[in-house]
């Protein structure tokens, strides 16, 4: 330290630089090793590296068990503790008869960063290290993230909010939701149609490259409601194991912004319109509806907000009753002001176009009540690849709800439901209802007996309807 000390003040700055580069030189003749280093932060913005954090995983997963001093974290929701490296600490592992060294550094205020030191006298191996080694480090890295991570429920912000400090596209929340295909009210065919569909795309990134489509698939759920499709979409995302982006449009106030928002989602997901009947306007129909069914009150309200007495004592509201435009104007002023701008064309392109093609590994689920409102340029296959309608509660669902609700696959009032289901239209939701337990004394019997009377109480009304239409 002297020494390096005296060289610091007293040596010429100039030659600093040349000392120092020959001497790097001379210690790099005789140092038997090949290092390579890996920064925690990389690139003008200081984002995260995405190799450093596939190795961090990697050896949380390999090494913990020879390394002696470890860190230890709790992630929330998981059931044993999270181990890593702690810093400073050094584990070697042997690849292909080449031994590794990986140690972990931290120099402050400089970025934390790995490092490993294959030892050999020949540097043969270093094709072995820079290609085999590392390609395998980070694919299992990488890996073991998705085997480990928590699965994120992820929702638009509005884009006014975009610019402001430390806010983001998207917002999240994690994603608990314990739906599986087991406990759906669904024929069993149907249910196993649709998982073999899911697995069978998750696994066929060659043959999408083969084929030459953009790895993705579109769903569209149509049905009444409470016939089941929200439940449908946290099933299919239990099962993949894919994070879920809820698009909400009304907030969206373009084309470009939508563009914005599809890249800032991730792989492994699954992008859902709920619905998308009512979302934007894709039919040119939305707003001459709303024009047409809107109160007499309300456009009163409109009118008496922009009402101004003018210098005569006559009332704008009274000039515009005179030139028959003023709740036109009240409603063209509105709707510039709510409306999202994003077309039919923009949706199109974002879920089958170029843009389509952006990351990989997604699923585009649409969900309506009333699929007979969609463009069928929305619809077609290609775009959306496999439609699935969820009716009203048939006896298969029926039975699968029961094993649910009251643990039974049998019962003699079966026969009697079954009766009742054939002629009553009754959705999943409002059967699960009354199969659910209000009080701790109700047994299958009190239970199965609810559902009875409601489904006769639901018919009795269905057929005087049916009357008096």
């Amino acid at each position: 330290m002297f020494i390096y000390a005296m060289f610091q003040q007293y040596f010429p700055y100039e030659l600093r630089g040349h000392a120092h580069k020959y001497t790097q030189k001379l210690v790099t003749y005789f140092y038997p090793y090949i290092q390579i280093t890996f920064h925690e932060l990389t690139g003008e913005k200081l984002k995260r590296s995405d190799a450093y954090f596939a190795i961090q995983n990697y050896l949380a997963d390999h090494t913990t068990a020879t390394a002696k001093r470890l860190k230890a974290d709790v992630v929330k929701g998981s059931k044993s503790l999270v181990l890593t490296m702690d810093d400073h600490e050094q584990v070697m592992e042997e690849f292909q008869g080449i031994k590794i060294w990986w140690s972990s550094n931290k120099n402050t205020p400089k970025r934390p960063s790995f490092s490993f030191y294959p030892k050999t006298e020949e540097r043969r191996y270093r094709d072995a290290i820079t290609k085999s080694y590392i390609d395998k480090v980070l694919k299992d890295g990488k890996a073991i993230a998705v085997r480990n991570r928590e699965r994120k429920l992820y929702t638009n912000n509005p884009s006014d909010s975009w610019y402001e400090y430390q806010s983001t596209k998207w917002s999240h929340v994690q994603f608990e939701h314990p739906a599986n295909f087991e406990t759906l009210a669904m024929a069993e065919n149907e249910k196993e149609a649709v998982k073999n569909d899911l697995i069978k795309f998750s696994k066929g990134k060659e043959y999408y490259t083969k084929i030459g489509k953009p790895w993705k698939r579109g769903y569209l759920l149509y049905g009444p409601p409470g016939t089941g499709k929200s439940t449908m979409i946290a099933a299919m995302a239990n099962l993949l194991d894919y994070d879920i982006y809820d698009l909400e449009l009304t907030t969206v106030k373009d084309n470009s912004e939508l563009r914005k928002l599809l890249i800032e989602t991730t792989s492994k997901s699954i992008i859902i319109i709920e619905d998308i009947d009512c979302s934007i306007d894709l039919t040119g129909q939305r707003r001459k509806e709303k024009k047409k069914y809107e109160s007499s009150s309300q456009r009163k309200k409109k009118k008496k907000a922009k009402k101004k007495t003018t210098k005569k004592g006559e009332s704008e509201e009274e000039k515009e009753g005179e030139d028959g435009n003023g709740d036109e104007e009240v409603e063209s002023e509105d709707e510039t002001e709510s409306s999202s701008k994003v077309t039919l064309s923009g949706l199109l392109n974002i879920i089958d176009g170029i843009w389509s093609a952006s990351g990989g590994e997604r699923v585009i689920i649409f969900t309506t009540n009333h699929v007979e409102k969609l463009d069928e340029a929305l619809i077609r296959k290609g775009r959306m690849d496999k439609h699935i309608e969820l009716s009203y509660c048939d006896f298969e669902g029926f039975k699968v709800l029961a094993k649910n609700y009251l643990s039974i696959e049998t019962h003699p009032l079966f026969e009697v439901v079954r009766g009742l289901l054939e002629k009553t239209k009754v959705s999943p939701a409002d059967v699960a209802e009354s199969l659910m337990q209000k009080a701790v004394e109700e047994d299958a019997d009190i239970c199965l007996n609810r559902l009875i009377r409601d489904l006769e109480s639901k018919s009795a009304k269905e057929g005087e309807q049916s009357k008096e239409a």
